[in-house]
C-alpha cells in the first residue's frame, strides 16, 4: 500500500487544487444522495401520519417538495462537476507520470536496458499508467468521501432519529462493509497481478508477432508465435473470470448487508417510534438513509479488485532523483581522468580489463583498438556513466563522474554508440532531436562535416522523409547522419564507437577529418578495428582481453 500512497503523493501534488474541489464535490454528491432520499422518506411518512391524525390540510408539502428538487437537481451538477474535475486532473497527472515511468526507463543500467525489447518498454508504458488511474478515481476519493459522508451522517441521524439508529446505520454499514472487502482484497491480489502479467506478455508477443511478421512467416515461425500469443491471452482470460467472480461474490455480500442494515433501521425505527422516543417520520429517516449510504460503499468493489493490479504498477513507476547543483569552478582543464579503472561483469570469472589509466586533454584524439571483447565499447560506456566500474575512478574537469548532475553531463558527452537508432520523420526532424533550436545552415555544416550533404540534397534535402530505423538511407548513410546529429550538441567529449563502420576508406577520411573540424576543441575517443581510424588518432591505446592494458603509443 505504500506504493499506492507515493503514487497518490505524486498525483496531488502535481493537482492538489483540481482534486481537492472534485473530492468536497464527491462528498457533496453523497450527502445529497443520502439526503434526497432520507427527506423523500421523512416527506412520505409525515404526511401519511398528517393524514391519519386529520392535520393533513394544514402540512407544509411545498418547503418538503421544494428541498427534494433541489437536492435532485445539486445531486446532477456536483456528480457533473466532480466527473469534469477529477478524470481531468487524473489524466494531467498521468501524462507527468508517463514521462516519469520513461525518464526511469532511460536511467536504467545499461546491462538492463540493452535487455529491454521495444514492445516491452512500450507496454510498460501503456499497462503501468492505465492501471494507475484507478489510484485517484476508484481507490483513495472514494474512501475519502465515503468515510467523508459516513460521519456527516452519523451526526445528523443522531440529532433527528437518535443515537441509536445513528449507530447502528453507520456502523453496521462501516464495519460490516470491512469484511467482504478485506476477504476481496485479498482473493484478488494474486489473479490481479497474473491477468496484468499475462496482458502486457499477450501484447509484447502481438507487437513483435507483427513487426516480424515478414521474417517469420518466411522461416515458417509465424503460426508457432500466433499460438504463443493466443496462450497468453487465454491466461488471462482465465484470471479475469476469477477477478469478475470475485467482484460478484463481493456485490452480492455488499447487498446482502445493505438490506441487513436497512431491515435492522426498519425495525429500530418502529420500536422507537411505539415507544416514542422519535417522531414517525424521523424513524423512517433510518431505513432511508441505509439505503443511501450504500453508495458510498459498493464502488469500491471494483477497486479491491484491481488492488495488486494497482500496486504492482506502483512499484514501478519511480520518482526521479533530486538533481544535483554544479560545484563553482568546473572547468575542463583535463577533460578526463582514469585512474586503476577495473570491470568485471555480474557472474564473469575474468574481467573485461583491469587497473587502466589514461588522461585525454581538450583538441586530442584517442583510439582504443584490441580484439573483439576486449572492453573497448564497455569502456565507452563506463566513460559515458551507462555502466559502473567495478574498480578505479573516473574524472570528468575535475569533478569525479558519479557527482556530475546528469543533464550537465549529457550536455558535455556524447556518446554515438554501434547501433544508434533513428526515427520515422524528416532529415531535419532527426537531426533536431540533439538540437532543437539548430538553424537550418547549422543542419547543412554538420551534413557536410559527414560527407553527407550531397546525399541528402539528391534525396529531397532537409525534408526527405524516413522510414523507422532510418528505412531509404544506406548503412553508412545511417551511420553518417547519426554522426551529424551528434556533432550539432557540440560536445566537450566525444565518444564514438566504430565511427566509420560501413564506409570506404575515402569516405572515412573525410568523415573523421570533418568531425575534427567541426569540433577543434573536443576531446575524442574512438574504439576503433580498421586501420583508417587508428591512423587518424593522435593516440592509440591497445586493450588486451581480461590482462592490465598494454600503455598508449
Amino acid at each position: 500500500m505504500s506504493a499506492l500512497w507515493r503514487i497518490f503523493a505524486l498525483i496531488w501534488r502535481d493537482e492538489r487544487q483540481a482534486l481537492l474541489r472534485g473530492a468536497l464535490l464527491g462528498v457533496l454528491v453523497l450527502l445529497a444522495g443520502v439526503g434526497l432520499l432520507a427527506l423523500s422518506g421523512w416527506f412520505i411518512t409525515a404526511a401519511a401520519a398528517a393524514g391519519v391524525v386529520g392535520a393533513g390540510a394544514v402540512f407544509d408539502v411545498f418547503r418538503p417538495s421544494a428541498m427534494v428538487r433541489f437536492l435532485a437537481l445539486g445531486r446532477t451538477a456536483a456528480r457533473y462537476g466532480e466527473r469534469v474535475l477529477t478524470h481531468d486532473a487524473t489524466l494531467r497527472a498521468l501524462s507527468s507520470l508517463r514521462v516519469r515511468l520513461l525518464r526511469a526507463y532511460a536511467a536504467a543500467p545499461h546491462d538492463r536496458l540493452v535487455r529491454l525489447r521495444g514492445a516491452q518498454i512500450l507496454n510498460r508504458l501503456m499497462a503501468d499508467v492505465d492501471a494507475l488511474d484507478g489510484v485517484p478515481l476508484r481507490l483513495i476519493l472514494p474512501v475519502l468521501a465515503g468515510l467523508v459522508t459516513q460521519i456527516v451522517a452519523f451526526g445528523v441521524l443522531w440529532a433527528l432519529a437518535g443515537w441509536r439508529m445513528a449507530a447502528w446505520v453507520t456502523l453496521g454499514l462501516v464495519a460490516g462493509s470491512l469484511v467482504p472487502l478485506i476477504w476481496a482484497t485479498m482473493a484478488a491480489l494474486k489473479p490481479s497481478r497474473r491477468a496484468e502479467t499475462a496482458a502486457q506478455a499477450f501484447r509484447t508477443r502481438l507487437i513483435e508477432l507483427v513487426q516480424t511478421r515478414s521474417d517469420l512467416a518466411v522461416y515458417g515461425q509465424l503460426w508457432p508465435l500466433r499460438e504463443g500469443a493466443l496462450a497468453a491471452d487465454a491466461k488471462r482470460q482465465i484470471d479475469r473470470a476469477v477477478l469478475d467472480r470475485i467482484d460478484r461474490l463481493t456485490g452480492f455480500a455488499l447487498s446482502v448487508l445493505g438490506t441487513f442494515v436497512a431491515g435492522g433501521a426498519l425495525a429500530l425505527g418502529m420500536v422507537l417510534a411505539q415507544s416514542g422516543a422519535v417522531e414517525p417520520g424521523y424513524a423512517a429517516i433510518g431505513f432511508f438513509a441505509a439505503l443511501a449510504l450504500m453508495e458510498t460503499i459498493a464502488p469500491l468493489r471494483r477497486a479491491v479488485a484491481e488492488v495488486g493490479r494497482m500496486a504492482q504498477a506502483a512499484r514501478r513507476v519511480q520518482i526521479e532523483a533530486p538533481t544535483a547543483v554544479m560545484p563553482e569552478g568546473t572547468c575542463w582543464a583535463d577533460v578526463l581522468r582514469i585512474e586503476g579503472l577495473g570491470f568485471q561483469r555480474d557472474g564473469a570469472r575474468t574481467p573485461v580489463f583491469c587497473d587502466l589509466s589514461l588522461s585525454i586533454g581538450p583538441g586530442e584524439t584517442l583510439a582504443i583498438a584490441g580484439e573483439s571483447g576486449a572492453g573497448k565499447s564497455t569502456l565507452l560506456l563506463l566513460i559515458a556513466r551507462e555502466l559502473t566500474p567495478t574498480d578505479g575512478t573516473i574524472t570528468f574537469g575535475m569533478m569525479p563522474l558519479q557527482d556530475w548532475p546528469e543533464p550537465d553531463l549529457r550536455a558535455q558527452v556524447m556518446l554515438v554508440p554501434q547501433r544508434a537508432s533513428l526515427m520515422a520523420g524528416s532529415v531535419r526532424e532527426a537531426l533536431r532531436l540533439a538540437a532543437p533550436e539548430a538553424t537550418n545552415a547549422d543542419l547543412w555544416q554538420a551534413l557536410d562535416s559527414v560527407a553527407l550533404s550531397t546525399v541528402i540534397r539528391a534525396k529531397g534535402g532537409l525534408e526527405a522523409h524516413l522510414g523507422p530505423r532510418g528505412s531509404g538511407l544506406s548503412g553508412g548513410e545511417a551511420r553518417r547522419l547519426v554522426l551529424a546529429r551528434a556533432l550539432l550538441r557540440r560536445p566537450a567529449f566525444l565518444l564514438l564507437d566504430e565511427p566509420t563502420e560501413g564506409l570506404d576508406d575515402d569516405t572515412a577520411r573525410k568523415v573523421l577529418d570533418g568531425i575534427r573540424r567541426h569540433l577543434p576543441q573536443a576531446a575524442i575517443l574512438t574504439a576503433s578495428h580498421r586501420r583508417v581510424e587508428t591512423d587518424w588518432a593522435d593516440r592509440v591505446l591497445t586493450l588486451p582481453y581480461g590482462r592490465t592494458f598494454a600503455p598508449p603509443y
